[in-house]
């Protein structure tokens, strides 16, 4: 792997796109250390202790938000506005004749994205100010608009590096800055840790078992990311002119984990956020009632936490992967799938195969988010947010990130990541 990293960085174009990428990234974690002004750091803190809902967007911001950094929203506005329009593309014919429309259709699409995300960050800035009103030095509502303003444009200034880093880069810019807000906080972590084993509060027996369990979570993850199931695809032969076209076969990918993380942020997103709201008024019997029988990590909160999630997971594949589109696809080009006809009955084979891989996949991302769960009471590990979601978006963000290396290195014949 070194070897293939001193290779790319010969090439004059893919080393400027790596030191570019590495640029916004740079940028990135200087944002996150930028006060907004008006706010105590110190008390923004101190509010973390107050829900996991606080603590997740931590670790997503790489930091930002403990900090009270400009960047304390991160880029989950512009996440929650690209799933609003990938659903929303399926339901308004308008915009699901622009996604027909090719190239000029998706940049419609993604400008209709960023107006949305400075909409949604706006709300969500206002929100926060207002809920987090104990931090503020002077809670007044032009210090609230200051600061709303101040943290909506830390969310568009992230989502505009990240699109240059798509852009002129390597791999995909927004998933890129998740990546190295998290990545960034395992220092930190590998702190805290030797910390808690200086004073005892953790022994070196935890520090093991936390260490395989989290290998074994990464390899589970790279085979659950790379397996697929191939559908045998063969075309008929078509003569044009005087050449003859097709007559091979191919196979239709179908990825076990077509989903990939989105579940997971949906069903957490939605089962934290009452529980913050409960923590901001203990003392009600309605919040304690809550806390008490639905409290993060706990029993009730774990399965219905899995529940959403397979749930999800099979809705946002139905959103994404269309088997009437596939089917019509595969027919349009003179395709057809061994002993079956084209169209309906090809669409319902299609349908079938992706429930069934869409359950494993499904069942493997459950088991991936209620893993922190089961396993840091095992270790004694306190305050340790980097679980299994964490992982998750790590690793499936390097390796896509390595295959558009390998791609690079590949069409100039050198050897690349992967063999």
């Amino acid at each position: 792997m070194l070897d293939s990293l001193k290779t790319a960085f010969k090439l004059e174009e893919l080393r400027g796109k790596l030191l570019f990428t590495l640029a916004m990234i740079f940028l990135f974690r200087v944002g996150a250390h930028i006060p907004v002004p008006g706010v105590n750091p110190e008390a923004f803190a101190n509010l973390l202790t107050q829900g996991a809902l606080l603590g997740f967007f931590d670790v997503i911001s790489g930091g930002a938000f403990k900090n009270a950094s400009i960047f304390a929203m991160s880029i989950t506005p512009y996440i929650n506005a690209s799933i609003i329009m990938q659903l929303l593309t399926v339901v308004i014919p308008h915009l699901e004749k622009l996604a027909k429309e090719g190239e000029e259709g998706r940049k419609k699409i993604t400008q209709y994205t960023r107006y949305f995300t400075a909409v949604l960050a706006f709300i969500q800035a206002i929100g926060m100010s207002v809920a987090l009103k104990g931090a503020l030095v002077n809670p007044t509502i032009l210090n609230y608009l200051v600061v709303a303003i101040t943290l909506t444009a830390g969310t568009v200034l992230l989502m505009w590096l990240g699109e240059q880093i798509t852009e002129k880069g390597i791999g995909n810019g927004i998933s890129l800055i998740i990546f190295a807000g998290i990545v960034s906080r395992i220092p930190s972590a590998l702190v805290s840790i030797v910390e808690y084993l200086q004073v005892g509060t953790i022994n070196i027996l935890s520090v093991l078992l936390m260490v395989v369990v989290g290998t074994l979570v990464i390899a589970a993850i790279v085979f659950v990311n790379e397996g697929q199931r191939r559908i045998p695809v063969q075309y008929a032969k078509r003569v044009v002119g005087r050449r003859v076209y097709g007559g091979q076969t191919s196979h239709l990918p179908l990825k076990v984990n077509q989903a990939g993380v989105i579940p997971i942020i949906f069903a957490s997103s939605l089962l934290m956020f009452p529980g913050q709201i409960a923590a901001w008024f203990q003392g009600n019997v309605v919040a304690d009632w809550y806390l008490n029988w639905f409290a993060w990590g706990g029993a009730l909160n774990s399965i219905l936490y899995a529940l959403l999630i397979i749930g999800f997971t099979y809705f946002y594949t139905a959103v994404i992967m269309n088997p009437v589109d596939m089917a019509d696809n595969i027919k349009k080009y003179g395709g057809f799938i061994p002993g079956l006809r084209p169209g309906r009955s090809t669409a319902e084979y299609i349908s079938r195969v992706m429930s069934k891989i869409t359950l494993a996949g499904a069942v493997f991302l459950a088991a991936i988010a209620i893993m922190p769960n089961i396993t840091l009471p095992l270790t004694g590990i306190p305050d340790l947010y980097f679980g299994g979601t964490a992982l998750l978006i790590v690793v499936g963000v390097a390796l896509d990130t390595m295959k558009q290396i390998e791609s690079h290195l590949l069409m100039r014949s050198y050897q690349g990541f992967l063999k």
